[in-house]
C-alpha cells in the first residue's frame, strides 16, 4: 500500500465519520504526513470526487464565506471498505515478520 492509498484510506475514513469542509480533513492529514503538501491533499479531494468517489456542496461557513463540504457516496464506502481490507491484510503481514 502505497502512500497515496494511505492518504487515501485515511482521507475517506475522516469523511466515513460526516461531511467535511476541506480544512477539516486537512488539519489531521497534515499532522499524520507532515511532508505531505497541502496541495496534494486538495488534489486527491478533487480526483476523489472526478472518480465519483466523493460529492460535494457549498453551505454557509459560519460568518465567514461558504464552505465547500464533502461526503463519501455509496461508491466512497465501497473504497473505504476496499482500501481497510487491504491496509489490515499489509499489516497483519508486516506484523507476522514481527515488526510492530
Amino acid at each position: 500500500m502505497l502512500k497515496k492509498d494511505l492518504l487515501e484510506l485515511c482521507l475517506l475514513q475522516l469523511l466515513a465519520g460526516g461531511d467535511k469542509y476541506g480544512y477539516e480533513v486537512l488539519t489531521p492529514l497534515r499532522t499524520a504526513f507532515p511532508d505531505t503538501q497541502e496541495s496534494a491533499i486538495y488534489a486527491l479531494l478533487r480526483g476523489l470526487g472526478k472518480s465519483g468517489l466523493t460529492s460535494w456542496y457549498m453551505a454557509p461557513g459560519g460568518g465567514g464565506p461558504d464552505r465547500k463540504y464533502y461526503r463519501l457516496t455509496p461508491e466512497g464506502r465501497a473504497r473505504l471498505e476496499e482500501l481497510g481490507a487491504s491496509w489490515r491484510s499489509m499489516r497483519d503481514a508486516i506484523a507476522s515478520f514481527g515488526v510492530e
